[in-house]
């Protein structure tokens, strides 16, 4: 029987690509990203990568020997849950720290769960956020040109100045993937040409984003500040390639406007009023949460309706 009629959990069948071919599309998106940290941070932040991919791939492979599973690290769902994770973090962090990010990644946040398509949130965001509560001091200690400093969110939130245009271009501190958005926006437009991601969720996230900051940022339609904001941090990484994660968000039109909405308001509260400078992570997260709410208030009705005859006792 053809492999497209065959009953299988999430991510389906999209036109012609499977779901290696999707994953493998994401990967090439992610390789501008991936080369410019590299090339921003140094052999450390190559060895990270590696390292989480890796442990990312292995945790898989011994998972599914242990229970006897089928082997599934083929559909490198795991090569871009290692990848994602890696860019999600310092290039200063232990590889050990990573290596543990990896294994909880894939055995708690998704393998537990049933494997891909089963998973209740995004792998890699789940897996950072778990540094973050592990190991605060490290996930939160960047450095630029082997100088430790302030990311330039961290600045904005102090009320220091920072520079656009290296926020633009990357050349700063932050984690390994996040920096460059223009690297990152070149791997955005690869994945909406290629049909990769709807533009529906990161196109909701930013416009809204950028209200809630113009409406409560303190700096009223300060249009430097917004941009200060949303080339800075993780905002571009996640609204692109971490929220429109097929398995974690909603798959209805009007579903994920909504979901891109709440992402925008929660990333606005944590930046603006919570204790950190980011949020990308715990918005989206949570938005994963919500996503079975959002889709059973967006489902389209359908139309007409059925009427049950009713039989009397005398036939």
């Amino acid at each position: 029987m053809d492999k497209k009629f065959n009953v299988t959990s999430a991510p389906h069948d999209r036109g012609r690509m499977d779901t290696q071919k999707i994953m493998l599309c994401v990967l090439i998106s992610l390789l501008p990203a991936t080369f410019f940290g590299i090339y921003n941070f140094g052999y450390k932040a190559a060895i990270i990568i590696i390292v989480t991919i890796l442990s990312c791939v292995i945790s898989e492979l011994l998972f599914n020997i242990i229970i006897k599973k089928e082997n599934t690290i083929k559909d490198l769902s795991a090569v871009v849950t290692g990848l994602l994770l890696a860019l999600n973090l310092p290039h200063t962090l232990p590889w050990w720290m990573a290596v543990l990010g990896g294994v909880f990644a894939i055995v708690v946040v998704k393998m537990l769960f049933g494997g891909l398509g089963q998973n209740f949130m995004n792998p890699a965001l789940g897996a950072r956020c778990f540094l973050l509560i592990s190991f605060t001091s490290a996930m939160t200690s960047f450095s630029y040109d082997g100088i430790t400093e302030a990311t330039p969110l961290a600045l904005l939130k102090e009320g220091e100045e920072v520079d656009p245009l290296k926020m633009l271009l990357g050349t700063e501190a932050g984690t390994i993937g996040e920096t460059s958005v223009i690297c990152l926006l070149i791997g955005a437009i690869f994945l909406i040409l290629m049909g990769i991601i709807d533009i529906k969720i990161p196109a909701a996230y930013i416009v809204t984003f950028s209200i809630f900051i113009l409406l409560f940022g303190g700096h009223g339609l300060d249009m430097t500040y917004l941009i200060e904001h949303l080339c800075g941090g993780g905002l571009i990484l996640g609204a692109f390639f971490m929220a429109t994660d097929y398995v974690t968000s909603p798959i209805t039109p009007a579903g994920k406007i909504i979901f891109g909405i709440v992402l925008g308001i929660l990333t606005g509260i944590f930046r603006l009023f919570g204790s950190n400078a980011e949020g990308v992570s715990y918005a989206i997260i949570i938005g994963n949460l919500l996503v079975p709410l959002i889709e059973k208030a967006t489902i389209p009705r359908a139309f007409g309706i059925t009427k049950v005859k009713e039989v009397s006792k005398d036939e």
